[in-house]
């Protein structure tokens, strides 16, 4: 023990005369470097650290928000079919990753109402999101299929998710029905459905619209890869557990 605290001062002396030789600005400029790194790792750590864990659930009253927020935290529909005029709002760890070994990242997932007086709500939520779950009800689409392009138009056009580049996943619900139309389908008229909302609010008057960011390419129709944030499409069944394309989004955003 003593032969290596005395190997240590040893080593501190010539450090120490080292440094004494040194030019004055060689230290500073050192000192400078040092100091530098260590303020860049600690706001590396603290951006880490805050970054968001919130994904909020979207979508018109009846799509199966309510029903994939149960399946997410508990595993079952609970309440079956009956639409939700309350936002859920809770933080928890996944129901599927339950049983995972190892620490896993608890994710707060917000289920706002579709019903048209409480979509305001979801202004209060997305400044906070790591991602966007936009539900679609595949079985009846044709019939929401306008009112939905709208509120998804209003979504990719707010100004907080484009320039913070927040995902969207945009979530087929209820594809077990024999009558449910197909993710590809879907995409393809959501596109179509967007890109006539996009030519018709440009047409009119800047002062009349309340588009915070113009969306696509001009001169070309829309499609969802000209978005500035990533937005995809999937496709599962809330009601029977087949949630897992929401579970990988979830994972890519907020991880574990």
């Amino acid at each position: 023990m003593d032969e290596w605290l005395n190997r240590a001062e040893a080593w501190a002396g010539q450090a120490e005369r080292w440094i004494r030789q040194q030019p004055p600005e060689q230290i500073y400029v050192a000192v400078a470097v040092i100091a530098l790194t260590v303020l860049v790792l600690l706001a590396a750590s603290c951006l880490k650290s805050s970054k968001s864990n919130t994904i909020v659930l979207s979508g018109l009253s009846g799509s199966g928000k309510t029903i994939l927020f149960y399946q997410l935290r508990d595993g079952s529909s609970h309440q079956g079919t009956v639409t939700s005029m309350e936002h859920n709002n809770d933080t928890f760890v996944l129901h599927s990753e339950l049983e995972r070994n190892g620490k896993v990242k608890p994710v707060h997932v917000v289920d706002v109402p579709g019903h048209a007086r409480l979509k305001p709500k979801l202004d209060e939520f997305l400044p906070q999101a790591a991602g966007v779950v936009f539900v679609v009800d595949a079985q009846d689409f044709l019939s929401s299929m306008q009112a939905a392009a709208e509120y998804l138009y209003d979504i990719l056009t707010k100004a907080t998710v484009v320039k913070k580049r927040i995902p969207v996943l945009i979530f087929c619900n209820k594809t077990d029905k024999v009558t449910a139309h197909s993710k590809e389908f879907i995409k393809k008229q959501l596109e179509k459905e967007v890109n006539k909302l996009r030519e018709s609010r440009n047409a009119i008057s800047s002062a009349d619209i309340t588009d915070e960011v113009q969306l696509g390419v001009p001169g070309e129709a829309f499609n969802f890869s000209q978005c500035q944030n990533n937005v995809t499409v999937a496709e599962g069944a809330g009601l029977t557990g087949n949630v897992s394309a929401v579970e990988q989004f979830i994972r890519e955003h907020v991880k574990a």
